[in-house]
């Protein structure tokens, strides 16, 4: 079998990459909490969003997590521009398998049951067969993991994935190691990342 023919499995995060999580935090926050301060999207540093919030004054932290753990927050996060069409897009590709891997919240009561219920209506009940709820991902195997956390560490120290790092507010800053490449968006050249894979 030559190389043109394997199968390429690619791995895509949810929160941040094909569903608006800052967006949707954002709104949601300022809709319970609407006489304390806030950080606009545009001044997110850093991966965790109730670190920067604890970090503007130490109640804030809870407060927002509590936006997260609470009912119909996962459900109701609105797509990110050109990802589930991308999704759709690789998964009528040939020879290419697509995963979404995301995380649950360890707050359990609601996010995987809600993750689910997002994938099905926005990207079809066939998508269902193609979750995979960890909180570890260096132990799924893959070719690519298009996720916007900018270090995903875990007990395999040596993934067998590329992670290609999906721009958010909270990453563009962030500068990169020379061997790591950006997604930028959906709207940048992501086919060309999975054609590099297939060589």
């Amino acid at each position: 079998m030559s190389s043109g023919n394997r199968r390429l499995r690619v791995l895509v995060d949810m929160d941040g990459v094909i569903a608006d999580f800052e967006g949707g935090f954002l709104k949601k926050y300022k809709q319970k909490y609407p006489n304390e301060p806030f950080i606009s999207l545009e001044d997110r540093r850093g991966f965790w969003v109730s670190t920067q919030y604890g970090e503007m004054r130490s109640d804030l932290c809870e407060k927002a997590i509590s936006i997260w753990e609470s009912k119909n927050f996962f459900m109701e996060l609105e797509p990110l521009p050109g990802g589930v069409e991308a999704l759709k897009e690789m998964a009528n590709m040939e020879n290419t398998d697509v995963f979404i891997c995301t995380s649950p919240i360890k707050h359990y009561c609601h996010c995987p049951y809600e993750k689910y219920a997002w994938v099905e209506k926005h990207l079809g009940p066939e998508f269902l067969e193609q979750i995979i709820l960890t909180r570890d991902k260096t132990i799924v195997t893959g070719d690519i993991l298009i996720d916007d956390k900018p270090d995903i560490l875990g007990v395999e120290p040596n993934p067998s994935w590329e992670h290609v790092l999906f721009t958010a507010c909270h990453n563009k800053h962030q500068e990169l190691n020379p061997k790591q490449r950006r997604l930028l968006s959906w709207a940048d050249d992501w086919r060309s990342v999975l054609a590099s894979k297939r060589t």
